[in-house]
């Protein structure tokens, strides 16, 4: 049972902040004012920390669920201004300063909202219950589940129909998490499926990629699309561009090229959505479910409610999209506040924030990866290698860092992985897992 110590009892009188979120930019944020004159209080429904680049690679079980995760508080242990609750943000009371939870009423002084974007199935209910989504550890176990469970089904099933779906996946969206996807099932397919199991054919299984736009990695150079859709059509991968899915009843998916597919794995990752808590109001929701906020990422309306990340747009003549909703653009976004909270306390100017793009980097299967880091580009083994140290680097905690580093190293030498197992069962009937139904 949690409790939530009143305003009136709390003898502090330094401000409080109210973060809601642990990803990647609230976190950055709480860090950042671990010398600041404030309280923190920090909410999440969940008691860690999801490193979600790496998702895919527990969807695929190339590595476990535990080490992409990392406990909250262990973060925090030094920082004598921090606290924790794990709770759900109900309904944010901008009338008086304080969020309805499922652990009661917290006053706040500054709100954050960095609560992050889910999966955007573009109002399709049919699409949203077969698809299987992939924004958190749960969901990428049920991923891991069903495809394990359809290849054991393929192996003793008598129906060439069913088998043919079972053996046939399809990934919905060409961004950085499509490609990556597509290219570790191309991958599993190549490397993994004969050695495994013994009956079924590389042959047997197809990977298809539907992306909507005339490209993949959109976002990236002409270079790095251009060998990305390379590295996947020579690893047999099928790619179709300016499709888009219309209809999917969990055996048929219908593209609007004509195309229709046999299958059982509609694996969705074409769009994501902000996380907008109840209580903002509709009309400073934006493109892509939004918080429109000012150039000190300051809640349009309010005075003293922030968001960050990727639930919020700070929409300018440079930035009339608001910023691209990646890991770095929320930590430094994150960071920033951090220091205009600090202008703001003191009464001194606050500062405009400005997005510095590092780069972007995607892997497309071994020894494939595509970098653009400014006006370098980089395609092929060197890509991959700087992967794989960018993404090391920016684990929490040592010993994740270490169980990572050995998965790869183990794997890369094996062209195998042990981390292929059904744990939890996921039934595609009530798209509930073994777990959730108890």
């Amino acid at each position: 049972m949690f409790t939530v110590v009143p305003q009136e009892q709390n003898k502090s009188t330094k401000p409080r902040v109210v973060i809601i979120g642990g990803g990647f930019g609230g976190l950055a944020l709480a860090q950042k004012l671990k010398k600041a004159p404030v309280d923190i209080l920090l909410i999440d429904k969940h008691n860690y920390h999801t490193f979600q680049p790496l998702l895919y690679q527990v969807a695929i079980g190339s590595i476990e669920a535990d080490s992409i995760g990392f406990p909250i508080r262990r973060i925090f242990t030094k920082q004598d201004n921090f606290s924790f609750n794990m709770a759900e943000v109900q309904k944010v009371n901008p009338e008086d300063n304080t969020i309805t939870t499922t652990v009661g009423t917290i006053h706040y002084d500054y709100l954050i909202i960095a609560t992050g974007s889910n999966t955007n199935f573009f109002g399709n209910k049919e699409i949203e219950h077969f698809a299987m989504p992939m924004k958190n550890i749960p969901e990428a176990l049920n991923i891991r589940s069903l495809i394990l469970q359809n290849l054991e089904a393929a192996l003793v099933t008598t129906d060439m129909r069913e088998k043919f779906a079972l053996m046939t996946f399809v990934v919905v969206g060409g961004g950085p998490t499509g490609v990556e996807l597509s290219g570790a099932l191309a991958e599993m397919r190549h490397l993994i499926l004969g050695k495994d199991y013994h009956g079924l054919s590389k042959y047997d299984m197809r990977v298809y990629l539907v992306e909507g736009k005339d490209k993949l990695l959109a976002a990236m150079s002409p270079q790095a699309s251009e060998k990305a859709k390379k590295f996947l059509t020579d690893a047999d991968v099928t790619i179709f561009n300016s499709a888009h899915v219309q209809s999917y009843d969990g055996f048929y998916l219908t593209i609007d090229n004509g195309k229709t597919i046999k299958t059982r794995n509609v694996l969705w990752a074409a769009g994501v959505k902000g996380e907008v808590p109840d209580g903002i109001p509709a009309d400073i929701i934006v493109r892509g479910s939004r918080i429109q906020t000012d150039e000190i990422n300051r809640v349009k309306g309010y005075e003293n409610i922030f968001a960050i990340g990727d639930v919020a747009a700070i929409i300018t003549d440079e930035t009339p999209n608001g910023h691209p909703g990646v890991a770095p653009a929320a930590i430094q976004q994150g960071e920033w506040l951090a220091k205009n909270l600090v202008h703001l306390i003191k009464n001194e100017p606050t500062e405009p924030f400005k997005y510095k793009d590092k780069g972007t980097l995607a892997t497309i299967g071994r020894n494939q990866a595509v970098a653009d880091l400014g006006k370098f580009r980089f395609q092929g083994f060197f890509a991959w290698l700087l992967w794989g140290f960018v993404h090391l680097l920016s684990l929490a905690g040592f010993a994740n860092k270490g169980i990572i580093f050995f998965s790869w190293f183990i794997n890369y030498f094996n062209k195998n992985s042990d981390n292929r197992l059904v744990v939890r069962y996921f039934n595609t009937e009530t798209r509930m897992t073994d777990v959730e139904s108890k």
